[in-house]
């Protein structure tokens, strides 16, 4: 799996990846504790996704949403600085 241009090796076992994935997204949903954080939540679903369509599907849509609000707030941005330049 590739995330942030690094290669992370992951489990070659299927049920291993479901585990590793499904025991993410379960400390994502305790985040409140301590040691465990919401970056686990998002992690275990990409991890997931590799092995179930319906999680894939999910994953897209959120990638190109997120994608879709960061071009058009980065294209906000320079609209902003280009108009207080002027």
């Amino acid at each position: 799996m590739k995330l942030f241009g690094k290669s992370i090796p992951l489990p070659q076992s299927v049920w291993l990846r479901r585990a590793l994935g499904g025991g993410l997204v379960v400390g994502g949903i305790f985040s409140f504790l301590p040691v465990l954080g919401v970056w686990m939540l998002p992690l275990g679903l990409i991890i997931l996704s590799r092995d179930s369509s319906r999680i894939r599907r999910i994953r897209r849509k959120s990638e190109v949403g997120i994608l879709r609000r960061w071009r058009e707030y980065r294209a906000r941005k320079r609209a902003e600085k280009a108009s207080k330049s002027q």
